[in-house]
């Protein structure tokens, strides 16, 4: 037999027992003296650190990105420098609204993470499974997912929170339809796409650079669960994606992703039919076609789940060279608010943990902090004349021109941010697929107060007659009311169903 590993404090010690605290003997009288029992309850009642704010329920595995075709002349990212080259990754995927212990078959986008350990360090590839968002300006963000939460009073799920703020918004509607498609309840995640959502910027050893957006095509095909299956799944198996991606790996079934990208030159987003770096709106594909980059393989399970996926932390503002953020709004705020959180829920140092420390070296001034883990004897300062690291000019991102005032920019609310929606409708979506969105969506909408089903229904029929008329039957909403709240402004709307 093996001789069993000696039993330690967190420090080392060996210990002489585990089964018995250190009391008196009659009557028993725990000792405070007893620093195993203390250390062991201390660390018992810390084990479960903070939740993500969203996207708190998740799972994920480690693999590999290999380039399949040359897109050197776009970027001079080293990850994606030549054909053939392969660069770990770590991926997590969740749903964004639930907390750690909702099911994973809920309606609600699916966060699609994948952090590269790159050679130049470590980028992230922050999107969901839709190529848009609800919302555009990241100052939004909190009231939004507030509205997806539970009621402050009830502690409930609460439809009139949900289509309130939806139907005041109503650049929200193309996220809208795509998520009470069956798109909005995946077949596990291993059967879903991925997407950047928001514009980047990739840029070449010349300084020439391209807006980019990323797509993540699932190589297993796209399989969805109708509103009834996913229902009977949250009931039977909350943790049927992550069980189905846990044991797809295990069993050698290693899913993968084939990345392609779309390109757009700086001069033509000047000029395009609508802003290039909206998130609420998708680039055609006519316009833009899909490049192909590489592959995404996912191998190996995590041996331990806490360490590797729940202390994960990814951000968008994690970039390499050769890649850089966008005039994105929304993106902008992310690339703030994702460090943020983790140094809430994980520490000042979450970056020193192994699942989010780069595999090059890190030379910088920060310094201590709560866990620690470099130790440094040379100067905390720069500019130092002692031999520190420097940086380096020709890493800089190429400069883009900004003019105008500093101000609060609002969007302006036109018909343009209908079309793309109502073409989701008419023209992508089978028979099967609208009557499953209009019965998805009535099923929900329908909990909200009337005068909320009138305002979100006259939105949808201004994407589409088509698209508002078949809500409007399902809900047995007054068609002509629904017609003629259609026909006013945003504003003269809201003021008509207050």
């Amino acid at each position: 037999m093996k001789e069993h590993k000696k039993m330690t404090t967190n420090t080392g010690a060996p210990l002489d027992g585990d089964q018995a605290s250190l009391t008196t003997e009659n009557p028993h009288l725990t000792l405070m003296s007893d620093t195993h029992l203390l250390e062991k309850l201390a660390h018992f009642d810390r084990e479960r650190i903070p939740e993500r704010v969203v996207h708190a329920k998740g799972s994920g595995a480690h693999g590999y990105f290999e380039v399949t075709d040359d897109v050197s002349k776009y970027t001079c990212a080293s990850f994606l420098s030549h054909v053939g080259k392969k660069t770990d990754i770590l991926a997590r995927f969740s749903t964004v609204g639930g907390g750690r212990g909702s099911a994973d078959t809920a309606r609600d986008p699916r966060g699609f993470a994948i952090k590269f350990y790159t050679d130049e360090g470590n980028y992230d590839m922050v999107g969901n499974n839709t190529p848009v968002f609800f919302i555009r300006d990241a100052i939004k963000f909190p009231d939004f997912i507030h509205t997806q939460k539970k009621h402050p009073g009830s502690n409930l799920d609460d439809a009139n929170m949900f289509w309130d703020f939806l139907s005041l918004t109503p650049e929200s509607v193309h996220q809208v339809t795509i998520l009470f498609s069956d798109r909005g309840t995946p077949d596990g995640f291993r059967h879903m796409h991925g997407f950047s959502s928001h514009t980047y910027m990739w840029y070449n050893e010349k300084g020439e650079y391209y807006w980019v957006k990323y797509h993540f095509r699932t190589d297993q095909g796209i399989k969805n669960l109708t509103m009834e299956q996913a229902g009977e799944l949250a009931g039977k198996d909350p943790d049927y994606s992550t069980r189905d991606l846990y044991n797809s790996i295990a069993e050698g079934n290693f899913p993968s992703w084939t990345l392609y990208v779309q390109i757009m030159p700086p001069e033509e987003a000047k000029t395009y039919r609508f802003d290039s770096f909206d998130v609420t709106k998708v680039w055609s594909q006519k316009d833009y076609p899909l490049i192909k980059v590489g592959k995404m393989v996912l191998n190996r399970n995590p041996e331990n789940y806490f360490s590797e996926i729940e202390q994960a932390a990814f951000s968008p503002g994690n970039l390499v060279p050769g890649i850089a953020v966008s005039p994105d709004k929304m993106l902008q705020g992310r690339v703030f608010s994702y460090p943020d959180t983790h140094r809430h829920r994980l520490g000042p140092n979450f970056d020193m943990l192994p699942v989010n420390a780069p595999k090059v070296p890190v030379n910088n001034y920060q310094r201590d902090g709560v866990m620690n883990l470099h130790s440094y004897g040379a100067p905390n300062y720069y500019p130092n004349s002692f031999n520190g690291p420097e940086p380096d000019k020709k890493y800089a991102s190429p400069p883009i021109d900004v003019a105008g005032m500093a101000a609060r920019h609002e969007y302006k609310l036109t018909d343009i941010d209908y079309f793309q929606a109502g073409d989701l409708y008419d023209r992508v979506l089978s028979d099967y697929d609208r009557t499953n969105l209009v019965k998805n969506i009535a099923s929900h909408l329908g909990n909200a107060l009337k005068r909320i089903q009138l305002r979100q229904t006259a939105i949808f029929y201004k994407c589409s007659k088509n698209y508002g008329t078949a809500v409007a039957k399902a809900l047995n909403l007054d068609l002509k009311e629904v017609e003629r709240l259609a026909a006013m402004s945003q504003e003269e709307r809201v003021k008509a169903t207050l």
